[in-house]
């Protein structure tokens, strides 16, 4: 069996060639502009040459998905010199592999008349999946070189919202009638130029294309090849309307156990087929934007792009940070009268603030979950308010009390203790209600659940903690 670190492995050993090549073309790059002026640029132009066939070489011995991965992981000028040296169908191919920000870069860097015969080896499905990065113009003028049928499932499939089904839905569907024999459905199976991908079904149509049923394709080997379609077909099927929100249908694919499914209009008319790669890809890239967003990032930042680039897409996170952890130190102000008297005080407050903190996170990564999920609905939130409260309760009488046995037996004062003890709790409580709210907030807003809710947690725990530890120590201890 091959062991789980294997693959990465052979994909590091696949991708160290061109690596190595890249690091010698630049170090003899850097030594030819060293040599005397009059053969420097014999030489260098030479050795470009020579440079550029090795590059090639390797890049041949690589699928398109090995060297999308390699354009994710090379900096910018190295990513541009691989860039230049695909084949146009190759470097089509490794366009759908990309990071959208690595892929908007090399479209950017591309000329026109190249990015259109980039375009041209696309398919209709291919050509939408990537639609939001090229320019409207290009892409408008690479709308209009295809067939007329295909022009016309282009236009109507970018014009859906992201997000949804009809998005992320492709035209490669086959299709039999309901009058239709076994015989002619496997015949249709055998005629088709080639089969498309995560084909588990055919999908069986009136005489005015409506959806009237499906056949798995296992089902045509077991029944007599004289039998109509329509008295084996199953009508029980799970379909989708285009408008259909994608996570609610990979949900379904889940839930389901489907492989792909039909696409129909309100007039249940056939319009194309949702598969299960597609679907998995999008909720993964979902999953990635909510865990990247949970920071204040995006999920298609380059990680080798420029820098002041990277560091402008931080700072409006960093504004709103520095804001919060401003005001948390005004809490901090209020007591320093107490802080000065007990200075164990300034020692112990990080502590409350931390576990507080750990807890809010908790908290929200499953309501951002649930929400994911649907799972969390007006009939329920109470419960989930609940449990969540009476978690933090028991975790913060436990812990709150081990952290103040702890602060009695280093300072020697029970009464420190018990304030540890019982800021711990509040905090904790405290954390769990606005690691539930927040999320839950953002959503009744029509934004991301995930939005920088690691900020106001990280704020509110601070602030909340010092304060409550703070205040009980002024109360009880001064």
């Amino acid at each position: 069996m091959t062991q789980p670190d294997e693959r990465p492995k052979k994909l590091a050993t696949r991708l160290a060639p061109v690596l190595e090549q890249l690091q010698r073309q630049t170090v003899v790059e850097s030594v030819t502009h060293r040599q005397q002026q009059q053969r420097a640029d014999l030489i260098e132009n030479l050795v470009q040459r020579q440079q550029r066939a090795a590059l090639v070489r390797e890049l041949n011995k690589l699928n398109k998905a090995d060297i999308g991965h390699l354009l994710n992981m090379l900096p910018a000028d190295k990513r541009h010199t691989v860039w230049a040296e695909l084949p146009n169908a190759t470097a089509a191919g490794v366009l759908l592999e990309l990071n959208d920000a690595v892929a908007e870069d090399l479209i950017d860097l591309t000329a026109v008349p190249r990015l259109l015969s980039i375009l041209e080896c696309l398919d209709s499905d291919e050509l939408t999946e990537i639609d939001d990065l090229i320019p409207a113009a290009i892409l408008q003028q690479a709308i209009n070189a295809l067939e007329a049928n295909e022009r016309r499932w282009v236009t109507q499939t970018i014009a859906y919202p992201e997000g949804t089904v009809g998005d992320n839905m492709s035209r490669d569907s086959l299709t039999i009638a309901e009058q239709a024999t076994i015989n002619e459905a496997i015949e249709r199976v055998r005629s088709a130029p080639e089969l498309p991908p995560q084909t588990d079904k055919l999908f069986v149509i009136n005489r005015h294309r409506q959806l009237v049923g499906i056949v798995p394709l296992v089902e045509l080997m077991r029944h007599p090849g004289e039998v109509m379609i329509r008295d084996c077909m199953d009508t029980d099927v799970v379909s989708f309307a285009p408008n259909d929100d994608a996570e609610d249908a990979g949900q379904a694919f889940e839930r389901y156990d489907l492989i792909s499914a039909p696409v129909v209009d309100e007039q249940r008319r056939l319009i194309g087929r949702l598969r299960v790669e597609t679907i998995m890809d999008y909720l993964r890239e979902v999953a990635e934007s909510q865990a990247l967003a949970k920071e204040g990032l995006k999920a298609d930042t380059d990680l080798f792009g420029p820098i002041l680039e990277g560091a402008r897409e931080r700072w409006p996170w960093l504004v709103i940070n520095l804001f919060t952890a401003f005001l948390a130190t005004r809490f901090i102000s209020l007591f320093e009268g107490t802080i000065e008297q007990l200075v164990a005080l300034a020692t112990l407050m990080p502590i409350v603030a931390s576990v507080g903190g750990n807890t809010g996170n908790q908290t929200a990564a499953l309501v951002i979950r649930g929400l994911a999920m649907e799972q969390i609905q007006a009939g329920n939130l109470g419960y989930v308010y609940r449990k969540e409260l009476v978690i933090s309760l028991l975790n913060g009488t436990l812990w709150g009390s081990l952290l103040g046995v702890f602060a009695w037996l280093l300072y020697g004062n029970p009464l420190l203790g018990a304030v540890m003890m019982a800021a711990v709790t509040l905090n904790l409580l405290l954390a769990a209600l606005i690691g539930i709210s927040v999320p839950l907030l953002l959503d009744r807003l029509h934004k991301d659940p995930a939005m920088g809710s690691s900020v106001v947690l990280t704020f509110a725990t601070d602030s909340m903690g010092f304060f409550l530890f703070l205040g009980l120590a002024t109360l009880i201890l001064v």
